[in-house]
């Protein structure tokens, strides 16, 4: 039978993403799509573990890498429309889209505190020593593996290209705000990305991506969305209590295989032994969600007791309770973190592993890789200088968390009230 001439993926969010293989880049991505690698991203969650927060949080970095390339194509194709001599840089732009986060290890950026590993490195990695994914770039382009590779680490010749994919406006941005906020059912992801895309111009003389001023507000909007999406979302406490727990395991599991107390199948020994022991690359792919948390279900019944409450309050969703600490100064965190502690070594528990001081932080809007440039009366002004919106969007801010067992909720009650008077209880 012939090959199909085109191919499509029907998305939640953006409709069916069709490929056409006649058009040499799309085939070439279909080729991409294919590669174990690449399906490898089906057993990753887009959002790791924070399906135990937001039950709909289920999708996978499949689903999102299709978006982000869905969304790269129609900003570039109509860039192209306006500037035809970008057409050379189509297919960087959308492998580039595609690939941006086939680096990711199980439950996604938890795997990066877990396990000090970061997903970028090993995105680089495989794009340049898979033959399945090298070899198909350079027959595509001579050249073209250097291409991708300069869109990641910022330095392709022409700005636009490594903005599109990363940047403070960037499809991979606009894809997961989007993707996050459906699959978790909060309402606070809902940008304009038709008004946003129209927008969007390019800049021969600096080679820069910019937008038109009719976008500004899109673009407020944007990041007031952003705001939220890490306040309410990404740094929601249950998933600050989440990560808490798997590192914990996964720690207390490193420990009892050093003392031979638990046994791991090749791949998670050697994610185990990691960084101190280099992966390779074979073995970073063998590591995905399914592989790790059936892990977790043998070590719930494993003789070590911490371990195995460990996984099982992991598996169960038996999660740390957290209270906000932000308002106490510095060292009434420590104190308090010390008389819990103190408690808890009365009570049995192993302290270090039960509680513990957690900090979340935005750096807000940020000049980061060349800000948001708008088009206004001939100049290029970064759009924090226009919008008294986007100023106060750029101040940082952080947040304390103490975490706890809950079992031990009704005695901090009364502590907490005794270091802050009239304050509400744990989340």
């Amino acid at each position: 039978m012939p090959p199909k001439a085109s191919r499509s993926y029907h998305d939640p969010l953006h409709g069916a993403i069709t490929l056409h293989t006649g058009d040499p880049d799309e085939a070439l991505l279909t080729q991409l799509i294919d590669t174990p690698a690449f399906q490898r991203l089906r057993r990753i969650r887009q959002l790791g573990p924070a399906s135990l927060t937001f039950h709909g949080a289920e999708s996978s970095r499949f689903t999102h890498s299709l978006g982000v390339m869905a969304i790269a194509r129609r900003a570039f194709d109509q860039l192209q429309r306006r500037y035809p001599d970008l057409a050379p840089h189509r297919a960087t732009v959308l492998v580039a889209a595609l690939l941006h986060d086939i680096g990711h290890g199980p439950f996604s950026h938890t795997a990066e505190e877990v396990f000090g590993l970061q997903h970028e490195h090993w995105t680089r990695r495989m794009i340049r020593d898979l033959p399945e994914i090298h070899d198909a770039l350079e027959s595509r382009a001579a050249g073209l593996t250097e291409a991708v590779d300069q869109v990641y680490t910022h330095t392709h010749p022409v700005a636009l290209v490594w903005q599109l994919v990363s940047s403070q406006l960037d499809c991979d941005r606009l894809d997961y705000l989007l993707r996050d906020s459906y699959f978790t059912g909060a309402s606070y992801g809902q940008l304009d990305l038709d008004r946003i895309l129209m927008a969007l111009r390019f800049e021969p003389s600096s080679g820069r991506l910019v937008m038109a001023h009719k976008g500004m507000a899109a673009i407020e909007h944007y990041l007031v969305v952003r705001h939220f999406m890490y306040a309410q979302v990404y740094n929601h406490p249950k998933n600050i209590s989440v990560t808490w727990l798997l590192e914990r395991a996964f720690d207390r599991a490193r420990t009892d295989l050093h003392m031979g107390k638990i046994e791991a199948d090749p791949t998670v020994t050697a994610w185990l032994l990691a960084p101190d022991h280099p992966l390779v690359l074979d073995t970073y792919l063998a590591g995905d969600d399914i592989v790790f948390t059936y892990h977790l279900q043998r070590w719930r019944h494993s003789p070590d007791l911490l371990l195995a409450d460990l996984c099982r309050r992991f598996l169960d969703r038996d999660l740390l309770k957290t209270l906000e600490v932000t308002r106490l100064t510095a060292d009434q965190q420590t104190d308090l973190l010390a008389a819990v502690r103190t408690h808890l070594e009365q009570q049995g528990y192993s302290a270090d592993y039960y509680s513990g001081l957690r900090r979340t932080w935005s750096r807000g809007y940020t000049t980061y890789n060349q800000g948001i440039d708008l088009h206004i009366d001939n100049a290029f002004v970064d759009i924090k200088t226009l919008s008294p919106l986007v100023q106060a969007l750029s101040q940082s801010y952080e947040r304390t968390w103490l975490l706890y067992p809950r079992e031990i909720h009704p005695w901090l009650r009364q502590t907490w009230t005794a270091y802050s008077p009239g304050a509400g209880e744990g989340g």
